[in-house]
Protein backbone atom coordinates (compact mmCIF):
# COMPACT_ATOMS: atom_id res chain seq x y z
CA UNK A 1 0.00 0.00 0.00
CA UNK A 2 1.22 3.52 -0.72
CA UNK A 3 0.50 5.89 2.17
CA UNK A 4 0.91 9.69 2.27
CA UNK A 5 1.67 11.06 5.72
CA UNK A 6 1.54 14.69 6.80
CA UNK A 7 4.28 15.96 9.10
CA UNK A 8 3.08 18.88 11.25
CA UNK A 9 0.27 17.85 13.59
CA UNK A 10 0.51 14.22 12.46
CA UNK A 11 4.03 12.91 13.06
CA UNK A 12 4.90 15.79 15.38
CA UNK A 13 2.83 18.25 17.39
CA UNK A 14 1.88 21.33 15.38
CA UNK A 15 4.54 24.01 16.01
CA UNK A 16 5.18 25.12 12.40
CA UNK A 17 7.63 26.49 11.33
CA UNK A 18 9.43 24.85 14.27
CA UNK A 19 9.39 21.08 14.66
CA UNK A 20 7.15 20.03 17.53
CA UNK A 21 7.55 17.03 19.79
CA UNK A 22 6.86 13.60 18.34
CA UNK A 23 3.26 12.47 18.69
CA UNK A 24 3.23 9.33 20.83
CA UNK A 25 4.22 6.22 18.86
CA UNK A 26 4.35 8.02 15.48
CA UNK A 27 7.93 7.06 14.61
CA UNK A 28 7.55 3.52 15.97
CA UNK A 29 4.41 3.03 13.87
CA UNK A 30 6.02 4.47 10.72
CA UNK A 31 8.96 2.06 11.14
CA UNK A 32 6.54 -0.87 11.49
CA UNK A 33 4.67 0.21 8.35
CA UNK A 34 7.97 0.37 6.45
CA UNK A 35 8.91 -3.10 7.79
CA UNK A 36 5.48 -4.31 6.62
CA UNK A 37 6.61 -3.18 3.12
CA UNK A 38 4.30 -0.18 2.71
CA UNK A 39 5.57 2.77 0.66
CA UNK A 40 5.48 5.90 2.80
CA UNK A 41 5.43 9.34 1.22
CA UNK A 42 6.01 12.42 3.34
CA UNK A 43 3.26 14.83 2.31
CA UNK A 44 3.79 18.30 3.72
CA UNK A 45 3.18 21.96 3.04
CA UNK A 46 6.83 22.50 4.04
CA UNK A 47 9.27 23.50 1.32
CA UNK A 48 12.98 24.26 1.05
CA UNK A 49 14.96 24.19 4.29
CA UNK A 50 11.86 23.63 6.42
CA UNK A 51 11.08 20.48 4.40
CA UNK A 52 14.72 19.34 4.52
CA UNK A 53 14.65 19.77 8.31
CA UNK A 54 11.52 17.60 8.59
CA UNK A 55 13.00 14.88 6.37
CA UNK A 56 16.25 14.93 8.36
CA UNK A 57 14.33 14.85 11.68
CA UNK A 58 12.61 11.64 10.53
CA UNK A 59 15.82 10.16 9.08
CA UNK A 60 17.64 10.70 12.40
CA UNK A 61 14.94 8.58 14.03
CA UNK A 62 15.19 5.79 11.47
CA UNK A 63 12.35 6.70 9.10
CA UNK A 64 13.28 6.90 5.41
CA UNK A 65 10.43 7.89 3.11
CA UNK A 66 9.94 6.36 -0.32
CA UNK A 67 9.34 9.87 -1.69
CA UNK A 68 8.70 13.40 -0.44
CA UNK A 69 5.79 15.49 -1.78
CA UNK A 70 5.63 13.37 -4.96
CA UNK A 71 4.49 9.95 -6.13
CA UNK A 72 7.96 8.70 -7.06
CA UNK A 73 11.41 9.85 -5.91
CA UNK A 74 12.36 10.79 -9.47
CA UNK A 75 9.27 12.93 -10.21
CA UNK A 76 9.92 16.61 -10.77
CA UNK A 77 8.88 19.46 -13.02
CA UNK A 78 12.15 19.01 -14.97
CA UNK A 79 11.49 15.31 -15.65
CA UNK A 80 7.76 15.68 -16.21
CA UNK A 81 6.10 18.90 -17.37
CA UNK A 82 2.76 17.35 -16.28
CA UNK A 83 4.05 16.97 -12.68
CA UNK A 84 1.43 17.63 -10.02
CA UNK A 85 1.78 17.63 -6.23
CA UNK A 86 -1.57 15.85 -6.04
CA UNK A 87 -0.56 12.39 -4.92
CA UNK A 88 -2.01 9.14 -6.18
CA UNK A 89 -1.89 7.03 -3.04
CA UNK A 90 -4.05 4.42 -1.33
CA UNK A 91 -4.35 6.27 1.96
CA UNK A 92 -3.68 9.68 3.52
CA UNK A 93 -2.81 10.12 7.20
CA UNK A 94 -3.37 13.74 8.23
CA UNK A 95 -4.40 15.58 11.39
CA UNK A 96 -6.85 17.61 9.29
CA UNK A 97 -9.12 14.61 8.75
CA UNK A 98 -12.75 15.10 9.65
CA UNK A 99 -12.80 14.21 13.32
CA UNK A 100 -9.05 14.70 13.74
CA UNK A 101 -6.37 12.05 13.84
CA UNK A 102 -6.73 8.84 15.82
CA UNK A 103 -3.80 7.64 17.91
CA UNK A 104 -1.06 5.82 16.03
CA UNK A 105 -2.03 2.43 17.50
CA UNK A 106 -5.50 2.74 15.97
CA UNK A 107 -3.98 3.91 12.67
CA UNK A 108 -1.76 0.82 12.58
CA UNK A 109 -4.73 -1.46 13.31
CA UNK A 110 -6.81 0.18 10.58
CA UNK A 111 -4.06 -0.44 8.02
CA UNK A 112 -2.98 -3.95 9.04
CA UNK A 113 -6.46 -5.30 9.82
CA UNK A 114 -8.03 -3.46 6.85
CA UNK A 115 -10.77 -2.05 9.07
CA UNK A 116 -12.49 1.30 9.17
CA UNK A 117 -12.42 3.57 12.18
CA UNK A 118 -16.08 2.70 12.74
CA UNK A 119 -15.35 -1.04 12.84
CA UNK A 120 -12.52 -0.61 15.35
CA UNK A 121 -14.56 1.70 17.59
CA UNK A 122 -17.53 -0.66 17.45
CA UNK A 123 -15.30 -3.59 18.49
CA UNK A 124 -13.80 -1.61 21.36
CA UNK A 125 -17.25 -0.46 22.47
CA UNK A 126 -18.61 -4.01 22.41
CA UNK A 127 -15.63 -5.25 24.47
CA UNK A 128 -16.03 -2.47 27.03
CA UNK A 129 -19.79 -2.69 27.38
CA UNK A 130 -21.59 -5.99 27.39
CA UNK A 131 -24.42 -5.97 24.94
CA UNK A 132 -27.80 -6.56 26.64
CA UNK A 133 -29.31 -9.96 25.98
CA UNK A 134 -32.65 -9.94 24.18
CA UNK A 135 -35.60 -10.40 26.51
CA UNK A 136 -37.75 -13.48 26.16
CA UNK A 137 -41.27 -12.61 25.30
CA UNK A 138 -44.09 -14.81 26.45
CA UNK A 139 -47.27 -14.58 24.57
CA UNK A 140 -48.35 -14.19 20.99
CA UNK A 141 -45.53 -11.97 19.75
Amino acid sequence: MTIAIDFDGTIVEHRYPEIGRERPFAIETLKRLINDRHRLILWSVREGKLLDDAVEWCRERGVEFYAVNRDFPEDSTENNPQFSRKLKVDLFIDDRNVGGIPDWGVIYRMITEKKSMEQILREEWEEEYEMPKPKKRWGLF
